[in-house]
């Protein structure tokens, strides 16, 4: 495999985003108001529909992989959990259209519910970097997501006229066993009165192909996904939604720990084999939600802008073990659990104008209940134990009360402050602690008051300058208190009763030009994390980890990006981004403290696009080179732990090109293809379970009418 040229990483420094950032498109997940992405007081990312169809983007994590601070891990081709600035899992929060997706029930490290949003159901995508805490809660710390799904277009249709719209689109990727994509949805309505919108989305991945391991068998899974979204205009200003989504996955495997993964061997780095026969995972998810939301038409009103949201989401995840051929899986090779969630959500949010600025307040309020179960077992079936993924029947509530004043005391600089108050509970039911004893209900609470403050000044027309610092607070979950689960290469992780919540501290400081040709920003940041609950082995040389607060560490980095286009036809975009962190953990319970480099850190990484664009729209072509460097910042243990995706000295960096074309037939048809991995290397993302896909051709097309 190529390394990386270090001249190649500079140059990607000339920028990513595509060029429609150069519009600089509005952005509301920042603030909760509407606000241009280039008057952000902290990094922001927007990405819409038509960028994920142009790169071809698979999931909601690959959707990310061109963003600065971002490294896109995959425990399995159905399972991906972005790194943002550091942090995933638990530490990041997903919305959708505002909703709350996090549950008490994320596990620590890498998660897999970020792919059970349907990507094709997206309209766009907000990204806020660290920032997220006072407006959106606990959780939000290494990002804030927000998805937004599609919605009728009834208000731009003629006004008392019925209308009936829609789209069809399909995609195929040749690589592997070839993966088909479809999606059909309808718009239909009367202009100005209300609009109905119903997609459906079918997708059948083929197992994937990588040059050095040939057909990564089992890699494959399909799945089915239904969004219906109903708006109706209440008044010429204000809008009643309901809106139902439904994601369906089945027998997405963690290949890495299966003897499907023959192992992986690059440049001297050895990623060790899979172990055991099964590890499928069945993944489904429902939300729906009902919103009420206006704006004052009268200037002077007390509140100028509202919104109501009720919501309820169902979650089932099962997991099916087959350890039959590791040593370790002792008289119980057979195992399975399932966790069901039901979470009732309630999110009011008001602005109001308030002396020479704008008051955003409001409350959010989640209830999950939760059911587990699970066993244990031989082959035979003659040796059954219970074995819980988290603690049976209990419920866990989320209560916050914010507020978040802009004001502007001359025209060049914009102050922002905020703070939160944030309370909860959680009820623990039956589960079993690390002696395998059964342990009765038990219930705890925590509270926290978090607090930001950002500024931006604008220097000119162009440039413009911005900062601050954002608290956050993540109060222990379900999972860290009563977690049964298999970690990294397949060691036990458990939960504790006796936890009390993570505090974080994120400084920033970043620099922009926005000009009708260019929009480039560089930002840098250092979050220091106290009071980490990490999984500690319960003694020396043990495999069985604990969770404890026993960690404090910190980690910084920067990200540049940019888009310049250099002539009507011609844009040159890119990023470079850099990270590094380190933890203080004990090297097992009460014993000394260890130092050591953070888990799966952002290498440095790059990329650098050019894209033609013909003078009649009609046509585009656009080239990419995406590249890291070899990631070798890991200790000794974290490498032995997880050896089936962390290779012995890291991951080998690489050099990935890409070639993507459009062509709009007409109004009515438009069609895409791709060549990915042009040069079949073979290469994994840093900590995935693993490898991407070697050489692909896709082919797509999209009718609407």
């Amino acid at each position: 495999m190529n390394r990386i040229p270090p001249v190649l990483v500079l140059l990607a420094g000339l920028a990513t985003l595509d060029a429609q950032n150069l519009l600089d498109p509005l952005v509301v997940t920042a603030e909760r108001m509407a606000t241009s992405l280039s008057e952000t007081p902290y990094a922001a990312s927007s990405l819409d529909a038509e960028y994920l169809w142009e790169n071809s983007r698979r999931t909601l994590p690959d959707a990310l992989q061109y963003t600065p601070g971002v490294l896109v891990q995959k425990t399995g081709n159905g399972q991906g959990s972005p790194f943002i600035r550091g942090f995933t899992g638990r530490q990041n929060l997903l919305l959708m259209d505002g909703v709350r997706i996090n549950n008490s029930t994320y596990r620590s490290g890498p998660v897999q519910y970020w792919n059970t949003i349907d990507s094709l159901s997206i309209d766009h995508l907000e990204l806020i970097k660290s920032q997220g805490s006072v407006l959106f809660g606990s959780d939000a710390i290494g990002g804030t997501l927000n998805a937004f799904g599609k919605a009728p277009d009834f208000r731009e249709q003629t006004a008392d006229h019925a209308y009936l719209g829609g789209a069809a689109s399909y995609e195929f990727r040749s690589n592997g066993q070839g993966s088909h994509v479809g999606r059909l949805e309808t718009d239909v309505g009367v202009g100005g009165q209300f609009g109905i919108l119903l997609g459906l989305s079918a997708k059948d991945f083929g197992d994937l192909e990588d040059s050095a391991l040939g057909r990564m068998r089992n890699t494959g899974y399909p799945e089915q996904d239904l969004d219906l979204r109903v708006d109706w205009a209440l008044t010429a200003d204000s809008t009643l939604t309901l809106a139902q989504y439904f994601v369906n996955q089945d027998d997405v495997s963690r290949w890495h720990r299966t003897l499907y993964n023959p192992g992986w061997s690059e440049d001297g780095h050895v990623a060790a084999p899979g172990k055991w026969t099964t590890d499928n995972f069945d993944q489904e998810r429902a939300l729906s939600y009902l919103r009420y939301a206006g704006t004052n038409p009268q200037a002077h009103g007390a509140i100028q802008r509202w919104s109501a949201t009720l919501s309820y989401q169902a979650s089932d995840d099962s997991e099916w073990q087959n350890r039959l051929g590791d040593p370790a899986a002792g008289s119980r090779p057979i195992r399975g659990s399932s966790i069901h969630v039901a979470t009732l959500g309630l999110d009011l949010m008001l602005e109001s104008k308030l002396g020479p600025g704008a008051l955003v307040y409001g409350l959010d309020y989640y209830h999950d209940w939760v059911d587990s179960s699970g066993y244990q077992t031989n082959p035979a079936g003659t040796n059954r134990r219970e074995s819980l993924p988290i603690g049976d029947d209990s419920d866990y509530d989320l209560l916050g009360i914010y507020s978040q004043y802009v004001w502007q005391p001359v025209a060049a600089l914009e102050i922002t402050a905020g703070a939160r108050y944030t309370y909860a509970e959680a009820t623990v039911g039956r589960y079993y602690n690390s002696n395998n004893a059964i342990q009765p209900g038990q219930s705890q609470d925590w509270s926290s008051v978090v607090g930001s403050l950002h500024a931006i000044y604008h220097l000119d027309s162009c440039w413009s300058v911005y900062g601050g610092l954002a608290q956050a607070f993540r109060a222990p979950n379900l999972d860290d208190l009563s977690g049964n689960a298999t970690a990294r290469a397949g060691n036990d992780a458990l939960g504790s009763a006796t936890l009390a919540p993570e505090t974080f501290l994120t400084y920033e400081l970043g620099v922009r030009r926005h000009t009708a040709n260019l929009s480039a920003s560089l930002a840098a940041f250092y979050t220091a994390a106290q009071d980490l609950i990490v999984g500690v082995p319960i003694s020396s040389g043990s495999t069985t980890t604990v969770a404890t607060n026993a960690a404090d560490g910190y980690v910084y980095g920067c990200e540049l990006e940019a888009a310049w286009r250099i002539h009507p036809q011609w844009t040159l975009s890119g990023f470079a981004a850099w990270q590094d962190g380190r933890t203080a953990a004990p090297a097992y319970l009460n014993g000394p403290l260890q130092d050591k480099p953070n888990t799966r850190q952002l290498p440095l990484s790059g990329s650098l696009a050019l894209r033609w664009t013909a003078a009649s729209q009609i046509y585009w072509v656009e080239g990419r080179l995406l590249a890291a460097a070899t990631e070798d910042r890991i200790s000794a243990a974290d490498q032995a732990a997880d050896n089936q995706r962390i290779p012995t000295g890291g991951t080998p960096g690489y050099v990935v090109a890409s070639l993507h074309a459009g062509w709009q037939v007409n109004e009515k048809l438009a069609l895409n293809c791709g060549l990915e991995n042009l040069t079949d290397e073979s290469y994994r993302n840093h900590g995935s379970g693993q490898n991407e896909a070697g050489f692909s051709a896709i082919l797509g097309a999209r009718v609407t009418w």
